[in-house]
């Protein structure tokens, strides 16, 4: 019976485990900024869960025009209120285009990490990459920036979250800066493949 009874209890155990939040922390990329909230990739990803029979669910915290060091104030409270098992961290953009100093990104990107960490969740950083005309020498570093707190944090990497459509002038809106409502599933099927690992760390 004892046996029985502890089975149970790990099952359950297990199960309220698996069936935890992951937290969606990122800028307009993310927000769904210019098209419909529920046309966003992590809107997608909520219904790509469902289908493949996963248990979490989408929280998405993020905020158009949001910086490193507005996520960096914010997150702890978030993680408070959510408690995910795992945290996306698609920040960086709004750094780079307003030319902030690379150092500063880095350290908020480590901060960011290293809290979630510290409360408990699995990171899944997703980095960007800037346009030509910010000059070769700060685009290229600052997509180092990204790797380089992957690599020091040894957490997940997505170099890169457009990487899919960057060079299909049709897959953004007139802005020429945020994905159309057509390019979101492309979005959400170049995450997926570095996701999914972690999505199954919940399973055991």
């Amino acid at each position: 019976m004892l046996r029985i009874l502890a089975l149970l209890l790990c099952l359950l155990g297990g199960n309220a485990h698996a069936a935890g939040k992951i937290l969606v922390f990122g800028d307009s990329l993310s927000a769904g900024y210019g098209i419909a909230v529920e046309q966003s990739w992590p809107a997608l990803l909520q219904a790509r869960l469902a289908r493949e029979k996963f248990p979490q669910t989408v929280v998405n915290a993020s905020i158009s025009g949001e910086t490193t060091a507005g996520g960096k104030s914010r997150l702890g409270a978030l993680l408070k209120q959510h408690r995910p098992r795992l945290v996306i961290i698609a920040l960086g953009a709004n750094d780079g285009l307003r030319g902030l100093p690379l150092t500063q990104t880095r350290e908020n990107l480590l901060a960011m990490v290293r809290t979630a960490k510290g409360g408990g969740a699995r990171v899944l950083l997703v980095g960007m990459q800037l346009p030509p005309n910010y000059g070769p020498e700060y685009t290229r570093n600052f997509s180092s920036v990204f790797s380089t707190v992957a690599t020091q944090e040894k957490t997940a990497l997505l170099p890169f979250l457009l990487e899919p459509i960057a060079l299909d002038d049709g897959a953004f809106q007139p802005d020429r800066l945020h994905p159309t409502a057509a390019a979101q599933p492309k979005i959400l099927d170049h995450v997926w493949p570095a996701l999914k690992p972690l999505l199954r760390q919940d399973k055991h």
